[in-house]
């Protein structure tokens, strides 16, 4: 109905004034039809005088009286009311008001969705974590958040890739290989450098090298000797000597990133997250190797003048957009930087035909945005195609206490360890429960009530509960009350308040999408729970008449409909019985 109501709106202000094209699209790209908060106000309401007034140099409530008068032409449309200084409120008819239970009720799971007027083909790269241990509950967040905005987009008619980009070729897996190294050896947590990775899964990788190849290890007297007395340097100085003998070095490195990958997959995959690709650091090449993509990029950006040689480093003139300083790509020695990859994997990602990149990166990358922007600047590409999402930790509560999150000593409560304390659901949930860029603390014992403050709870037992009125129904009855039955709907408005809820949630799901915000469904779904709850104890459901009750689980089909669209938007399953 909106947008029939749009299509007269445009044909009333294009008709009746002198208007050339650029000042209807200022008022067509301002102006907006909504559903109204309460019935109270009617069905539909628009601001759309309040915003041509100051363009055309008109009275906005003289505009809204002549465009009411105009909208009640419509058939669908009962009465227009001019409100306020310049507002409509449009009161549809019952055929018309009613129609999004028969639309929600006819498209089932597509219900919410749309085509999409601008379709764009859209990659999102999140959790990214490195390959150095298993996915704690910092990572959760970004997961959850990446794979919900990925199935909101394509709801709305996005070609979406999911994409996860693994940090294969620095030092990070340098440090995980000596420290599967050093556990061959014999070493203990005890005697484990500091700025090693430690804990049950490093002795448990180096257990599967050994079943996998054999007590094959260097030796320790020698690798372990007069170590610098910086724990950094102490194990960079310990991956120098390890790399002496690159034939079991390589084989430690590959068993311990695979088996590290294998954990990571497995627990995104019962977290409900599933990435269409894995993009290897190591793809991109040698920079001594001329063809390789990472090479051709600092020659691009050299080529360009965007990137200039001082003191023996290649750097990026990233100040041009507004960077604090020029970043380094190239060090003196000729290696590359990290910023190095993530200039050349940002060109290929531009270079696979994406319009829109979207990048899920935790609170602490807000000072890597504009070194990337400049980059992709530098490269001859739009900057505008990037769109940073930035993630806040989650903080975890368990009775009143902090739950510890993650040291490299291998303590640490896993994102595995949250799913098999209280679902992948109720987890997934109350990561998406807050925007993402806010601060999240997550209660665990409240994520495991049973009762209407666990609002993961409410929610899943107003859908229960419209599954067990149906199944009382069926009892009596051949089959559930679909359109080929005369429902009474023009006649028996106790529902009215269901069905206005019910007509929001498309328009739910499209802002959503275009804010890139999936708590607003979230939100629209508690409300939801609540009216229906509502409703449900104000009515005697199965007790009515026989066309009553047709009328109301009709309407209630369609509310279930919402609530499990919503869910499933969420990466959520709904739940048929409490």
């Amino acid at each position: 109905m909106i947008n029939s109501v749009n299509e007269i709106i445009d044909s009333f202000f294009t008709e009746s004034f002198e208007i050339d094209k650029e000042s209807f699209s200022k008022i067509k790209k301002k102006y907006t039809t909504s559903i109204t908060d309460s019935l109270d106000k009617g069905h539909l309401t628009t601001n759309v005088c309040m915003i041509a007034a100051g363009i055309l140099k008109k009275n906005p409530r003289e505009l809204s009286v002549s465009l009411a008068s105009e909208l009640q032409k419509s058939i669908n449309i009962e009465e227009a009311i001019s409100a306020g200084p310049g507002f409509i409120n449009i009161y549809l008819t019952r055929g018309a008001f009613v129609h999004s239970i028969k639309q929600a009720n006819n498209e089932l799971l597509s219900y919410g969705n749309s085509k999409g007027e601008n379709k764009r083909k859209i990659q999102i790269e999140f959790v990214s974590a490195n390959p150095t241990g298993p996915l704690h509950v910092g990572h959760g967040r970004g997961a959850a958040y990446g794979d919900a905005i990925g199935r909101i987009l394509e709801a709305c008619g996005h070609e979406v890739e999911k994409e996860y980009y693994v940090n294969d070729a620095g030092r990070q897996i340098d440090i995980l290989t000596s420290s599967v190294s050093l556990r061959l050896m014999g070493v203990d947590d005890e005697e484990m450098p500091e700025s090693s990775y430690r804990g049950k899964y490093i002795a448990e990788i180096a257990e599967k090298y050994i079943q996998s190849y054999g007590n094959s290890a260097h030796d320790k007297d020698i690798i372990m000797a007069n170590l610098p007395g910086d724990s950094e340097k102490e194990i960079d100085e310990i991956t120098r000597r390890i790399k002496k003998d690159p034939t079991l070095w390589n084989s430690i490195k590959e068993l311990s990133l695979n088996e590290v990958l294998h954990s990571i997959k497995h627990d995104l995959k019962e977290f409900n997250v599933i990435h269409d690709r894995w993009y290897f650091e190591s793809s991109l090449g040698r920079l001594e190797d001329p063809s390789s993509q990472i090479s051709n990029a600092m020659s691009y950006l050299e080529k360009k003048g965007q990137a200039y040689k001082e003191d023996g480093a290649l750097w990026l003139n990233t100040s041009l957009a507004k960077d604090d300083k020029n970043r380094v790509l190239v060090r003196e020695d000729g290696r590359p930087t990290y910023f190095a990859s993530d200039v050349a994997y940002h060109k290929d990602k531009i270079d696979r035909g994406f319009d829109t990149l979207i990048n899920v990166w935790g609170a602490d990358h807000h000072g890597y945005i504009k070194r990337i922007e400049s980059s992709i600047e530098g490269l001859g590409f739009d900057k505008e195609k990037l769109n940073v999402q930035l993630v806040q930790f989650a903080n975890l509560f368990r009775d009143g206490k902090k739950v510890k999150m993650s040291t490299r000593s291998g303590e640490f409560y896993t994102l595995k360890d949250l799913i098999k304390e209280i679902g992948r659901d109720a987890a997934r949930f109350y990561y998406l429960s807050k925007q993402a860029d806010q601060h999240l603390d997550f209660d665990i014992d409240l994520a495991k009530s049973d009762n209407k403050e666990n609002i993961f709870y409410y929610i899943q037992y107003a859908h229960a509960r419209i599954c067990s009125l149906q199944n009382k129904f069926m009892e009596d009855n051949a089959s559930l009350p679909n359109s080929s039955i005369e429902i009474e709907l023009n006649n028996y408005k106790k529902c009215d308040e269901l069905i206005h809820e019910i007509s929001k949630f498309p328009g739910v799901v499209q802002r959503s999408a275009a804010n890139l915000h999936p708590h607003l469904i979230i939100y629209f779904l508690k409300d939801f729970a609540q009216s229906f709850h509502s409703f449900y104890n104000d009515n005697h459901v199965l007790s009515e008449s026989s066309k009553n009750t047709e009328s109301i689980l009709y309407c209630l089909n369609a509310a279930k409909q919402v609530l499990a669209n919503g869910l499933n938007l969420l990466g959520i399953k709904p739940i048929e019985k409490m």
